[in-house]
């Protein structure tokens, strides 16, 4: 059986978020935000591909198995069933379907993936349902990972 990790960096440090997916053995992380960029120093997409290489992690953006603006809002707002109405509504697109697919095949081929966006906690993020989409697909165990917070 596979095994899919997914992990938020939300109050984490770039050191401590690399540390997690180190300890974990991931080999390719798969960011699944629709917008790669971030406040947060070391996490937009081109510095978040160095770092990750900088440990022997493959990096690869999935921009089609992100949120969509409104449920990123919903999301922000607190609205966590909002957020996962759109994602389901969004999922069922031929964009994001394509994209599941080729990610299971990864999976399908061994590879020790682990799925990224930036909320701290799996149940109020879309990674969750992208991880169950995949599982739909893959017979896999998923692990969140929790990289320690910055303030820790």
């Amino acid at each position: 059986m596979a095994s899919i990790a997914t992990i938020g960096y939300e109050g984490s440090n770039v050191q401590n978020f690399l540390d997690a997916l180190k300890a974990a053995d991931v080999e390719l992380l798969v960011d699944v935000r629709a917008v790669a960029s971030s406040r947060r120093p070391g996490f937009s997409k081109t510095r978040l591909a160095e770092n990750a290489r900088s440990i022997g992690v493959d990096y690869l953006h999935l921009r089609g198995l992100g949120t969509p603006a409104e449920g990123r809002a919903a999301a922000r707002a607190g609205h966590h069933a909002e957020m996962q109405a759109v994602f389901a509504e969004h999922l069922a697109t031929e964009q994001a379907q394509t994209e599941l697919h080729a990610l299971a095949e990864l999976v399908r081929a061994g590879r020790r993936v682990c799925l990224l966006c930036f909320e701290a906690d799996p149940a109020h993020c879309h990674r969750t349902l992208v991880a169950d989409a995949l599982r739909e697909l893959v017979p896999a165990t998923v692990t969140d990972l929790r990289p320690d917070r910055e303030d820790d």
